[in-house]
């Protein structure tokens, strides 16, 4: 399965960024992206950024990571 995260663009230098999602960052490349700038919520793939979205678009996906996230902690703690 392929997924493309939401990331805030928090450093670019050239067609290089660093980015962060949920408190945690990894570096993207926006060279598919060329107008992107500092602070734009785009989807990451590959370490690539494919698209410029809105941020509710984005905080709608980062809440059901969340969820996805409190879930497998229950399950853990219940099979654990």
């Amino acid at each position: 399965m392929c997924l493309a995260i939401p990331a805030r663009i928090v450093e670019l230098e050239g067609d290089r960024a660093v980015v962060d999602t949920m408190g945690n960052q990894f570096k993207a490349k926006t060279t598919l992206l060329p107008h992107t700038k500092l602070g734009d919520i785009v989807l990451v793939h590959a370490g690539f950024a494919i698209q410029v979205i809105e941020e509710e678009e984005a905080k709608k996906t980062w809440q059901l990571i969340a969820e996805i996230d409190e879930f497998s902690d229950t399950q853990n703690r219940v099979s654990g």
